[in-house]
C-alpha cells in the first residue's frame, strides 16, 4: 500500500525555525512513519489563523493531500487575536482540514508555551500570554474533540525548556531539534494508531 500524501500546516513550529529541515518534527514523523510521504510543509514564521486560512488552506486542492496535521496560534497570541476570533478562525481550518481528509486523517498539535524561553519575554508579558496560550489550547481540544479530530498535546513538553537550555534553538525562541525528538514521543504512538496496520 503506497504511503499517504501528508502535508503538514501551521507556523514557525511547523516549520521549524532555526533548526535543519530533517529536523523538523513534520520530517521526523514521515522519516520514521512508512505509512506518510511528507509532500508539502506549508508552515510559514509568524503565521496566524487567519494566514493560514488565506494562504495555506488554498493550497491543498493543488497538494492532494491524504493526512493533514495543523499547529497554529501562537502568533494569534503575540498579536492579542480576541479568544472569540481565533476560535471562529481555527473553527473554520478544522471544518476545512476534515471536508478536505476526514477526522480520521487530521492530526492537531497544542502550542508550546514560548514564554519560558530565553527570549519569550521579548513577545509580550510572559503571565498574560502563559495564560493566554494554555486558554487557547483548551479552545483547540474543544473544538477538535468536537470534530472527532484526535489532539496532541506537546504543551507541558515545551515547559521543560524552562530547565533545560538544549530543548531551546539558537535563536533562543523556538524548539531545538531535542524538543522536537521530545514531541515525536507523543505524536508518533498516536500517528501510529491513526493509521492503523498498512
Amino acid at each position: 500500500m503506497p504511503p499517504l500524501r501528508y502535508v503538514a500546516l501551521g507556523d514557525s513550529y511547523t516549520i521549524g525555525t532555526s533548526v535543519a529541515e530533517e529536523e523538523r518534527w513534520p520530517n521526523q514523523l514521515a522519516a520514521v512513519e512508512p505509512g506518510l510521504e511528507l509532500v508539502a510543509n506549508l508552515g510559514v514564521n509568524g503565521y496566524t489563523t487567519r494566514d493560514v486560512i488565506d494562504l495555506e488552506l488554498p493550497q491543498l486542492e493543488a497538494l492532494e493531500p491524504e493526512f493533514l496535521t495543523i499547529l497554529v496560534g501562537v502568533n494569534d497570541v503575540v498579536q492579542r487575536v480576541p479568544a472569540p476570533h481565533y476560535r471562529q478562525r481555527l473553527g473554520q481550518i478544522l471544518d476545512a482540514l476534515v471536508a478536505k481528509v476526514g477526522a480520521g486523517r487530521v492530526l492537531a498539535l497544542t502550542m508550546p508555551d514560548y514564554t519560558v524561553t530565553p527570549s519569550g519575554a521579548e513577545y509580550g508579558d510572559p503571565v498574560r500570554q502563559s495564560a493566554a496560550i494554555r486558554a487557547n489550547n483548551e479552545i483547540l481540544k474543544e473544538l477538535a474533540g468536537g470534530r472527532l479530530v484526535r489532539v496532541v498535546d506537546i504543551y507541558d513538553l515545551s515547559l521543560k525548556a524552562a530547565e533545560d537550555p538544549t530543548l531551546v534553538a539558537v535563536d533562543g525562541l523556538h524548539p531545538s531539534a531535542s524538543q522536537y525528538v521530545l514531541w515525536m514521543s507523543r505524536i508518533f504512538p498516536a500517528v501510529r494508531q491513526m493509521l492503523g496496520p498498512r
